[in-house]
């Protein structure tokens, strides 16, 4: 990318000095695994699957995805060079194949169509509401008909703690960009970049509020 579009994308926990501390918080934070293990009973996916995970960031999701179904063809995107180095040198550890491509998720390197299915964990939250349109409405274009998109992010506090506990998640990326997700609004934004049957799924409730799963889908 060129230095323009690289300041163009946030920083894992919003700032580059924490880059290196990604992983565990996440893992210690967010009920991680619990999650990205419901993310992917969602979505279930099958050998031979085009799969893309989109805001990649180390790795995680797209290589536990590989484990539980191996013979996908699974690519990573994310903007941030650094995360990417995570993800690439975690996938050679584990013997797994995946493609990690360094892109912006507003203008895709893919041709329509490219996709069975989108999966996408932590990254709306990072976008203001135009830029969340955007890339859904990137996600829609490489999906073929049919396709399906599956996001976990936080989402509509489950209750008043819950709330309080996101406003840690508010001070660090932001209250615009946040506002969306704590609003409940992701289906709805959904639904206007032309997804059908977008809704929310599961809730869990985390050391920072509550992680919300959810599903669309492409018209036939």
């Amino acid at each position: 990318m060129t230095a323009e579009t690289r300041s163009a994308y946030v920083p894992a926990l919003g700032y580059r000095a924490l880059t290196a501390f990604y992983d565990p918080v996440v893992r210690l934070t967010t009920r991680e695994h619990a999650f990205k293990r419901g993310l992917l009973d969602q979505a279930a996916f099958q050998a031979g699957d085009a799969v893309l995970d989109l805001g990649c960031g180390s790795g995680t999701l797209a290589l536990m995805a590989l484990q539980r179904t191996p013979g996908l063809d699974l690519t990573g995107v994310d903007g941030d060079p650094a995360m990417l180095s995570q993800a690439r040198a975690k996938a050679a550890r584990s013997g797994a194949t995946p493609r990690f491509d360094e892109s912006l998720a507003q203008a895709l390197p893919y041709e329509n169509a490219r996709f069975d299915a989108v999966m996408s964990s932590l990254f709306f939250h990072h976008l203001d509401r135009a830029s969340k349109l955007l890339v859904l409405l990137e996600a829609r274009r490489v999906l073929r008909p049919g396709g399906s998109l599956h996001v976990a992010d936080w989402g509509r506090a489950a209750n008043p703690l819950m709330r309080l506990a996101f406003l840690g998640i508010q001070l660090l990326d932001g209250y615009v960009n946040t506002a969306d997700n704590v609003e409940g609004c992701l289906p709805e934004l959904m639904q206007e970049a032309g997804f059908e049957q977008a809704r929310e799924t599961r809730r869990y409730s985390t050391v920072f509020g509550t992680m919300s799963l959810y599903h669309a889908r492409t018209a036939s």
